[in-house]
């Protein structure tokens, strides 16, 4: 074993030099662009039903190798969230923090549009009519019934995949929290987003107010759709930093949303899940804090073979959707 060890280091440490070394004239490492390296992904098998992963509310397939697609699927209530998707989400992402085949996963809406928001209708019993004899037990009652739907959103954030949202239509109230525990957000050109929890009386409370002023980094913009319940136009989320790209229809956007994670895919796991945790914790905390977190992290997982094999394939020039990375 010590011997095994001593010559994955003495090999690490070669492949290291030689990458740093300068780059020849004319030698590239740069390796194929986004768009041909999902080509060659789509042309696997289509689509199929998760196993494991049966919902009211959801529908989960694999949509190509490593990749899952999420999508809400309540299209004839305009995927209005009900008391199942509160539930199913969390059981859902727990699920494909798990799953060490998933690498990548896109969520998008069922039918003409992304969500509607809060099923109030079938919401309304929980929501006002709480459990409890006196103030102290209404309450108590009712913080943990926010606590529970935060943690809705919460295990998007939590899950070290990276979650590609993709926004067609109504991105309404609830589902503003939704898109900004995501990692990345693409929209279709009809795509609107509002803010809307004020018009029926309430305070946002399963995330927007928390995510939404780091995702667009203006307050003031933050302040204003929330106190106005103001529609935010697909150029506006663009302008604003709430998405990074637009495109003309739905068909387009998935395509796109799925071409991006088919490259993200090819990474090692290793690399991009400790990426994603690594931003999430130095988001909430000072850059001394990330950096002794990162350091930290780094002790033990730069001992991983991938950045031998991630190395290699750079000094040989050779794609990374042909290096076979282990399962994480």
């Amino acid at each position: 074993m010590a011997a095994t060890m001593a010559a994955f280091r003495s090999l690490r440490n070669l492949l290291i030099r030689r990458v740093m070394a300068p780059t020849p004239q004319g030698l590239s490492l740069s390796l194929r662009p986004m768009s041909s390296i999902a080509q060659d992904e789509a042309s696997t098998a289509a689509p199929r039903e998760a196993p494991d992963h049966k919902y009211e509310s959801l529908q989960v397939t694999v949509a190509q190798k490593h990749i899952l697609h999420v999508q809400l699927n309540r299209p004839e209530k305009r995927n209005a969230m009900n008391r199942a998707f509160w539930r199913e989400m969390v059981e859902c992402f727990n699920k494909i923090a798990q799953d060490p085949d998933c690498r990548a996963v896109v969520i998008s809406g069922a039918g003409k549009l992304f969500t509607a928001g809060i099923d109030l209708m079938d919401m309304a019993s929980e929501i006002l009519q709480p459990q409890g004899d006196d103030v102290a037990r209404i309450s108590w009652y009712l913080r943990s019934l926010v606590s529970r739907y935060q943690e809705t959103f919460n295990v998007i954030e939590k899950c070290p995949k990276p979650v590609i949202a993709a926004v067609h239509g109504a991105c309404v109230g609830a589902g503003v929290d939704l898109i900004t525990a995501c990692d990345i957000r693409y929209c279709a050109q009809d795509a609107f987003f509002q803010v809307k929890e004020v018009d029926i009386g309430l305070a946002a409370d399963v995330g927007t107010l928390q995510r939404l002023p780091k995702v667009i980094g203006n307050q003031s913009l933050v302040n204003e759709l929330a106190f106005t319940s103001r529609r935010m136009m697909a150029d506006e989320a663009l302008s604003s930093g709430l998405v990074s790209r637009v495109f003309p229809d739905k068909v387009g956007m998935l395509d796109a949303a799925f071409t991006l994670a088919a490259e993200i895919s090819t990474k090692s796991p290793v690399a991009v899940q400790g990426t994603k945790i690594n931003l999430v914790y130095s988001r909430n905390h000072s850059v001394a804090d990330g950096l002794n977190y990162t350091a930290t992290w780094n002790m033990s997982m730069l001992q991983t073979q991938d950045i031998v094999k991630s190395v290699q394939a750079a000094m040989e020039k050779q794609e990374l959707k042909n290096v076979t990375f282990s399962k994480l």
